[in-house]
């Protein structure tokens, strides 16, 4: 498991490039069959991609590694949310079975002991994207299909970013501990998304591009308003954002994104915007 430690808006002023890269972004996230973990201190939040190819997976593949947390196993204080951005494949949750296809989302609640991941055709392999943050109740695990997702069409082709924010792991759908997942889908001819820029001091965010088009990228924002920097981010690879930082970016295409939070509450339109044109 790799871990992060917090970085401070201080400090990040005089990263290099290389050293941003390292603090923020999270590459490599689907191996065969093996489960690549980031545990950041930000907020205590945990990413995580499986790819099962030939083996079914467990989530405790790594026993050794979720000692970090002082607990037997993963889930005992914490929460999960995870999506399939894969294959069609199937999360077995002690004795519950769900089947996931592309796009469908799965909330585990804390408490769960044995979670399995397996897919459906070893040739079109399932990818789970996970996000797990620290919680101190138990709610129920719910399959999230992608067409029940709580809607909002925002932006325009105008500017250059109509997109649906789909909520998924949010209040108006279901009850959590803390954890808040959705998935930004930008329209054919939009590039941009969660502008005008904000920040929410109460809570961190992890975004995860995907469908990014073969030879294109994601020019990630981050950093204070008053002093930005950016991350060229490739297809399936994800990025932290503590809560001092902005979170938005810009593609050479459209694209979809996974964003997860965690932190003090679960108001989804909580956020300190920034005007445009004071960004720096």
């Amino acid at each position: 498991m790799d871990i992060r430690y917090s970085a401070n808006q201080r400090d990040f002023k005089r990263y290099t490039t290389e050293e941003t890269r390292k603090e923020f972004l999270i590459e490599n996230l689907f191996l065969p069959d093996q489960v690549q973990a980031t545990y950041s201190h930000v907020d205590r939040m945990v990413t995580i991609g499986i790819m099962p190819v030939n083996e079914k997976v467990s989530i405790d593949n790594g026993i050794d590694i979720w000692k970090n947390f002082g607990t037997e196993y993963f889930l005992e204080r914490r929460e999960c949310g995870m999506f399939n951005v894969g294959g069609a494949g199937k999360v077995y949750v002690d004795d519950q079975v769900y089947a996931l296809n592309y796009k469908d989302c799965l909330y585990i609640t804390k408490g769960a002991k044995a979670v399995h991941f397996e897919s459906d055709d070893p040739a079109h392999p399932a990818k789970f994207y996970l996000v797990s943050a620290p919680a101190h109740c138990s709610y129920e695990n719910r399959l999230i299909r992608i067409e029940d997702a709580a809607k909002r069409h925002i932006g325009a082709l105008e500017t250059s970013n109509k997109r649906t924010i789909n909520q998924f792991i949010h209040p108006s759908v279901l009850k959590t501990c803390q954890l808040s997942m959705g998935m930004t889908v930008l329209e054919p001819g939009s590039v941009w998304n969660t502008m005008p820029a904000h920040t929410h001091e109460r809570r961190m965010e992890v975004y995860f591009y995907f469908e990014v088009p073969e030879n294109n990228v994601v020019f990630h924002m981050m950093g204070e308003g008053q002093e930005t920097r950016h991350i060229v981010m490739q297809n399936e690879q994800a990025v932290i954002s503590p809560s001092w930082s902005i979170h938005s970016g810009a593609g050479t295409s459209n694209y979809t994104f996974i964003w997860a939070m965690g932190g003090e509450n679960q108001a989804f339109d909580d956020m300190d915007e920034i005007p445009t044109t004071e960004l720096r």
